[in-house]
């Protein structure tokens, strides 16, 4: 089965917090037990490799795969620069980030390889990479969250990363790094009186993690816009990453789904979610949303044939 390429997925948080500070409030503890239990799950599973794609690395044009064999530097978060440094050194597989593209470009897409010293990993990968994978254990491949690609465009990107998965006779762990709500403070507070920003954005998180819950991952996906509106979130944070992890997947219902914690960070809503290949189901749907197999532009702008 195609399904058996994915070990599992996994959707994290981007914020530093349960990496730097796990001992300042008791949910980033929870947060970071949860890391730790997925970091074994990882150990224990067939996977060899890890693919993250992070919402906290926008592209603007086209797509990026981090291709530095070993991605070494010190990064300081922007936002929470006073929890310390965060010094990195990862193992990337570049052999399946040049794979990826060549995949990608196939489907029309735009996509490229990065692949120079001191490049700038974002936050939300050196965190999810720094505690599911701490001893390189397994090489990683980074994708970058384009700020302006539609759901076609982030559907058919997943559909690349597969087709290089399949042809590489790969098995994966693949992992959205993402907020849920994302409304943050905007005043220093105190870690020990951290909440959700507003009982709204508490009451759409749990509403996202019941469809987690219940491997509903094709659900959400087809339902991303209507929660995009509902939490006034970016849109790089509301859907893609449900976009993405739906086409890498597989775009089913067909998953084991566990809450492993949901806390906040900040004001925002974090949660360490694990979904599992399964062979029950909820149920096939009538999706709204159309499928997509190559990207062509939208509204045909960039379909190359046009332009010959």
């Amino acid at each position: 089965m195609d399904e058996d390429i994915i070990e599992f997925g996994l959707y994290v948080p981007p914020h530093p917090h349960p990496l730097l500070s796990p001992e300042a409030n008791d949910g980033y503890g929870r947060l970071r037990a949860a890391y730790d239990e997925c970091r074994k799950r990882i150990e224990e599973s067939d996977a060899d490799l890890i693919i993250v794609y992070s919402t906290t690395w926008p592209s603007i044009i086209g797509h990026q795969f981090q291709a530095n064999p070993n991605s070494e530097w010190i990064h300081v978060d922007d936002d929470f620069h006073y929890l310390g440094s965060m010094p990195y050194s990862f193992t990337m597989d570049a052999e399946f980030a040049a794979s990826c593209v060549e995949k990608a470009e196939s489907r029309g897409l735009q996509a490229r390889t990065v692949n120079y010293d001191a490049f700038p990993i974002d936050t939300g990968s050196i965190t999810a990479l720094s505690l599911l994978n701490p001893d390189n254990r397994l090489p990683a491949t980074i994708v970058s969250s384009n700020m302006y690609a539609n759901r076609s465009e982030t559907i058919v990107l997943g559909k690349a990363i597969r087709d290089a998965l399949k042809e590489g006779g790969r098995k994966a762990v693949v992992v959205v790094v993402s907020s849920l709500s994302n409304r943050m403070f905007t005043e220093p507070i105190d870690p020990s009186e951290d909440r959700i920003h507003s009982q709204k954005d508490d009451d759409w998180n749990r509403k996202i993690l019941e469809f987690f819950k219940d491997g509903r991952l094709e659900d959400l996906s087809q339902l991303s816009r209507e929660i995009h509106g509902q939490i006034r979130v970016q849109k790089v944070v509301a859907y893609k990453p449900a976009w993405w992890l739906a086409a890498t997947m597989g775009q089913h219902n067909n998953y084991s789904g566990e809450i492993l914690a949901y806390e906040a960070l900040n004001g925002s809503g974090g949660a360490v979610i694990q979904l599992t290949p399964a062979t029950g189901s909820v149920g096939d749907k009538e999706f709204d949303e159309d499928d997509v197999e190559y990207y062509k532009g939208d509204r045909e702008v960039l379909n190359k044939g046009m332009l010959e």
